[in-house]
């Protein structure tokens, strides 16, 4: 009995397995640590892995190869033979084979790095045990600290039901069973537009509607400008200023009443309706207040600068706490937890963590806005390149877009850059780079860039926003 006791004894249990939970737990080993890590799921990855971001990066790549057959390939002398068709369920195979190497990929590594993997539901006894339940079964693990990592679910609007038959999530539009033929998408933030391009790439008829006065509203407003009207050559509908009031199954299609621009009472119906409004902090079933844990109003888990809970042993990161939801951010604070407890002094500076969204072009932005720095009273100037004078964009037909960047006059620091265009979401990390060691707008156009490449136009940009002319095509 002993024995058992022993086995189930940790230094640090990471509760989620998603991409803060495996790399904090990665980290937390690598340390000394001996680590363990709690799923609910019966994959490890957590929603990134299995019902985000790479399953819908699989689908954007797919239905982009395929959008370019259609539309780009005979002007680059590429001749199909009989018509160009999309086998719909060979395509969600796909992503589900990409998904599970991911997976596999994810169990090799808890193996490799001597991390237990315990399958169930986390709840907390007190705050130095998790009772973990799986198939009517018990185990209670002991640990001296521990690191909720459970992440997000889609949340909903007044109004709107989620059934997930025909009023969808993203999760359940990752796997129909055939291709619909019209789609309702509420929001036009990220998840939504990615979603909006997967659907109106293979032929389906897509309308957005968002409540504000702009796609992707949190990032600077120029570059949701410009993704609309890239957006528009896939002849996706976007009713912007538009408040939804309600959704219903109709059965065999759906239907979303909503007031337009002009505060008039509008219905449209499609196959299916997918709500992507965001997502709200998952601690369902953690038992929180077994630990004595405290948590916002919004229900995310409060913490300090350290991400520690009331509960000094009890670390939270991710989607669970405060800040933008993305995968990177929560890697990052997996690793930092880790370290803290390890007694290091790691830093995460969030203005530098990039938003990428992946429809095509991409877009990819770090730092400030220009509505923030205005907002703000800072001074700053700006320095605009468009792809359509860049000879690698013309080279592969992709000049839709521009590199801005946002300098402090006085000292030439970087302020923000903000890119809609090819491989933004690469493209962004050069700046991120420079960024976050405070190299000036005059260190990085003096750097070389090779020729030609997407990111020279980040180097004329900066010489823009320096005073000076662009110098490359």
């Amino acid at each position: 009995m002993e024995s058992k006791l022993m086995e189930n004894q940790y230094d640090v249990v990471y509760i989620g397995s998603g991409p803060g939970g495996y790399t904090g737990a990665i980290r937390a080993s690598q340390l000394g640590y001996k680590v363990a890590i709690v799923e609910k799921y019966n994959t490890l990855g957590g929603t990134c892995t299995n019902v985000g971001c790479i399953p819908a990066k699989a689908l954007l790549d797919s239905t982009e190869h395929f959008h370019q057959a259609k539309e780009q390939f005979k002007t680059h002398g590429i001749n199909l033979n009989g018509d160009i068709s999309l086998d719909f369920g060979q395509f969600i195979k796909r992503k589900s084979e990409v998904i599970g190497q991911n997976t596999s990929g994810l169990i090799y590594l808890m193996k490799k790095n001597k991390i237990d993997v315990h399958q169930g539901l986390g709840s907390f006894v007190d705050n130095t045990h998790l009772k973990v339940t799986a198939d009517g079964k018990e185990t209670v693990l002991t640990s001296k600290y521990f690191v909720i990592a459970t992440g997000s679910k889609p949340s909903s609007i007044p109004g709107v039901t989620i059934d997930k038959k025909r009023i969808i999530t993203s999760t359940e539009s990752l796997s129909l069973p055939a291709q619909p033929k019209s789609m309702i998408i509420i929001g036009g933030g990220v998840i939504g537009v990615e979603l909006a391009s997967v659907y109106a790439r293979i032929g389906t008829d897509v309308t957005i509607i968002e409540y504000t006065d702009s796609l992707i509203p949190t990032m600077d407003r120029e570059l949701g400008k410009a993704l609309y009207k890239t957006l528009s050559k896939l002849n996706i509908k976007m009713l912007l200023s538009s408040k939804v009031q309600s959704a219903a199954n109709l059965g065999e299609s759906s239907s979303v009443k909503f007031l337009d621009k002009d505060g008039k009472e509008q219905e449209i119906t499609a196959d299916y309706v997918l709500v992507a409004v965001g997502r709200r902090a998952y601690t369902d079933g953690l038992n929180l207040q077994a630990a004595g844990i405290e948590t916002e109003k919004n229900g995310k888990v409060k913490v300090n600068g350290q991400l520690q809970t009331n509960v000094p042993n009890i670390y939270a990161i991710g989607d669970v706490i405060d800040g933008p939801m993305l995968a990177h951010k929560a890697e990052d604070e997996g690793t930092f937890v880790a370290e803290v407890i390890n007694g290091q002094k790691p830093h995460i500076n969030y203005n530098l963590i990039p938003g990428v969204v992946y429809t095509w072009p991409e877009v990819a932005s770090v730092g400030q806005t220009e509505e923030q720095l205005k907002a703000a009273g800072i001074e700053y100037k700006s320095g605009k390149f468009p792809y359509s004078a860049s000879a690698r964009a013309r080279a592969s037909m992709d000049t839709d877009g521009f590199v801005k960047v946002l300098v402090s006059p006085k000292y030439g620091e970087v302020l923000g850059v903000h890119i809609i265009g090819p491989r933004a979401a690469d493209v962004i990390a050069q700046s991120v780079v420079g960024m976050e060691y405070e190299v000036t707008a005059e260190d990085m156009y003096r750097i070389s860039y090779a020729h030609p490449t997407y990111s020279e136009a980040l180097k004329d940009a900066y010489l823009i926003a320096s005073g000076q002319g662009a110098i490359n095509i």
